[in-house]
């Protein structure tokens, strides 16, 4: 088995371009170092360096070779890393972008309990349906919904549970205009949506054996606020599609009901998006560990409300 020491080595011998240099940088005598690499190279079998008298240079193969020693270099340092980030007390200031509904009545609900576990953090939470930039507003997480999780080649993406939608309306409107029992009957409800088009909105619902459903609606109220849309619905003005875990409360206390219990909206996926495993604050590090706690058994709940007949 190839030794890693002779990889990170080789490594340094790059970057500091000569074995005397990495020697001073390694604290290595530098006849140990040449050694090691002769060995390497007699091992794998091919020349890595160009030796002359003034400089090192790369060969092909090397400079190959150079970027797998850099990423087993980054991994070892990452994991060291780790291991003392999950040693240190957590402490400091976590920025967090949140979407407005998610923190209202999912996020916001778990935060004192998170800081009371934690004493020394403090949380800086932008609530906000603006997507913001990881980098550039200088945000350590942000907490986003969507049907799928952003594909990111420099942002990593951490899943934290799938939200579940639910069609529901108050029982004075099912009684004024009727309940469905199938999804060609929508069309006898008022309506609330988050947008329209021309004054019409679109609904897709997925039914027993991966049917779907799409209905087209011209909804009485049309709010980009999902809060509004829940008092009007509350209020009997329309039926309605929002996130379970703003409603399950409602729907546990009668007052809203689910509309077509087998028929639901896709789910929507709650992921946080941060710049970098590596150098991963201890503060960071905890704060997207306690929603990963905490976030899946709320839409587990929300999941097995809906499954409640009513």
């Amino acid at each position: 088995m190839q030794d890693v020491n002779d990889m990170l080595f080789f490594a340094e011998i790059v970057d500091h371009g000569g074995f005397a240099a990495a020697g001073r940088a390694l604290g290595v005598p530098k006849s140990r170092l040449s050694r090691r690499i002769a060995e390497l190279e007699a091992g794998l079998g091919v020349r890595l360096l160009q030796r002359t008298t003034r400089k090192l240079a790369l060969t092909d193969l090397g400079e190959r070779y150079y970027r797998h020693c850099v990423a087993v270099r980054d991994e070892a340092n990452a994991a060291r890393e780790d291991i003392e980030a999950l040693q240190a007390e957590p402490r400091g200031v976590v920025r967090v972008s949140c979407p407005t509904t998610l923190a209202q009545f999912s996020v916001g609900p778990f935060l004192p309990e998170y800081l009371s576990r934690y004493p020394l953090v403090r949380v800086q939470m932008i609530i906000t349906n603006r997507a913001m930039d990881v980098i550039e507003d200088g945000i350590d997480i942000a907490l986003r919904v969507r049907p799928t999780p952003q594909d990111s080649a420099t942002l990593i993406v951490k899943q934290l549970g799938a939200s579940p939608g639910m069609l529901v309306a108050s029982q004075s409107l099912l009684l004024r205009q009727g309940t469905p029992s199938n999804p060609d009957e929508l069309g006898w409800l008022d309506t609330l949506a988050m947008n329209a088009t021309d004054g019409r909105a679109a609904w897709t619902l997925y039914g027993p054996d991966n049917a779907s459903f799409d209905i087209v609606h011209q909804p009485r109220l049309v709010a980009d606020d999902m809060q509004v849309l829940r008092e009007a619905a509350l209020g009997g003005i329309g039926a309605v599609i929002l996130p379970s875990f703003m409603v399950y409360e409602d729907v546990r206390a009668g007052r809203l009901l689910q509309v077509l219990p087998d028929w639901a909206p896709q789910p929507g996926l709650v992921h946080a998006v941060y710049a970098s495993r590596r150098g991963l604050l201890p503060a960071v590090r905890t704060f997207l560990d306690f929603l990963g706690e905490k976030l899946p058994v709320q839409y587990q709940t929300c999941r097995e409300i809906e499954s409640q007949p009513f």
